[in-house]
């Protein structure tokens, strides 16, 4: 399977509960335990604005390019500076890739990404580009899909991503989140509001009920997986309290039915929080090797 990933996704926010060191870490993890060598590894190519354009606006842009506080940069829980920016353009452009790589090889991961509190319009979270909707609208644009679905597992819901899709029949939002919490959210096309503490099972028969909803009554040809570490029970930003052998589950959950339907899956991480950072690491190296385990049922029974 292949990784998309790169060095510059590790950047510098200053004191923050946003740990950019998850990515390199989680890297180095899948080649320690050997689930992956480095040439599994693919750096996504530089970013081509015409690609970003496809989701926000031009003056949006124009503020971020030029590192301009203004109305709608300051949205952003982040520090302002080039090397940033430059991290979430190349994160965009690694999410156009995994999407790629998932229409070719089946599944897609990207060791990054899953931004998506950024609206056209504006910045939000510790989002600056929404890389899910270019991704997809790049593969629209480019005529290799036409209907995908986002399953959004994070902590937080995916407002930006609602809202850029609102009003797009083509594409199926989905998210299951804490409802008592950032952000003020948009209206996907199905959303999940759990309450504080729900916990393993209520989760998961939530998602086991949803997930084949979606692939029968949507009939999407790609599947982007937000993969978030944040429902954790010892995330720093949450209170949904999922242990880890329930986000395993709802890995294999949303993972399996993709390639039981044999529709294309690219997996982004999103969020991460916990108290201790290894926490988060190991969880979405979980995720990682959910899909390598995945993958190779998947072929031996094509095989067989």
């Amino acid at each position: 399977m292949k990784f998309v990933y790169s060095d510059k996704y590790e950047v510098d926010i200053g004191i923050h509960v946003f740990p950019t060191v998850k990515y390199r870490l989680i890297r180095e993890r899948l080649l320690n335990e050997n689930l992956a060598k480095e040439e599994d590894f693919i750096e996504p190519p530089k970013p081509d604005l015409e690609d970003i354009r496809l989701v926000h606006t031009a003056e949006y842009l124009d503020d971020l390019l030029n590192l301009r506080w203004t109305s709608r940069t300051i949205r952003s829980e982040l520090p302002l500076n080039w090397e940033i920016v430059e991290a979430y353009l190349l994160a965009a452009s690694g999410t156009i890739l995994t999407l790629k790589i998932a229409l070719q090889d089946r599944i897609g991961f990207h060791i990054g990404g899953g931004f998506h509190h950024a609206f056209p319009e504006h910045a939000e979270g510790f989002c600056y580009i929404n890389d899910i909707a270019v991704g997809i609208r790049k593969l629209q644009k480019e005529g290799l899909i036409n209907k995908a679905a986002v399953i959004d597992c994070d902590l937080h819901q995916g407002n930006g991503t609602a809202k850029i899709f609102q009003k797009d029949e083509r594409v199926f939002t989905f998210s299951i989140h804490q409802e008592n919490l950032y952000p003020i959210k948009e209206e996907s096309d199905w959303d999940i509001g759990l309450l504080d503490f729900t916990g393993d099972e209520v989760y998961l028969n939530h998602l086991r009920e949803a997930v084949p909803k979606i692939i029968k009554e949507h009939q999407p040809e790609l599947i982007v997986y937000v993969a978030g570490a944040d429902p954790y029970k010892d995330d720093q930003l949450g209170l949904l309290r999922l242990t880890k052998e329930g986000l395993i589950e709802r890995d294999k959950i949303v993972i399996k039915n993709a390639l039981d339907n044999n529709i294309p899956i690219g997996v982004v991480l999103g969020g991460g929080y916990a108290l201790d950072l290894m926490d988060t690491v190991e969880i979405h190296f979980n995720t990682a090797k959910v899909c390598l385990e995945l993958l190779q049922e998947k072929v031996e029974k094509v095989n067989e």
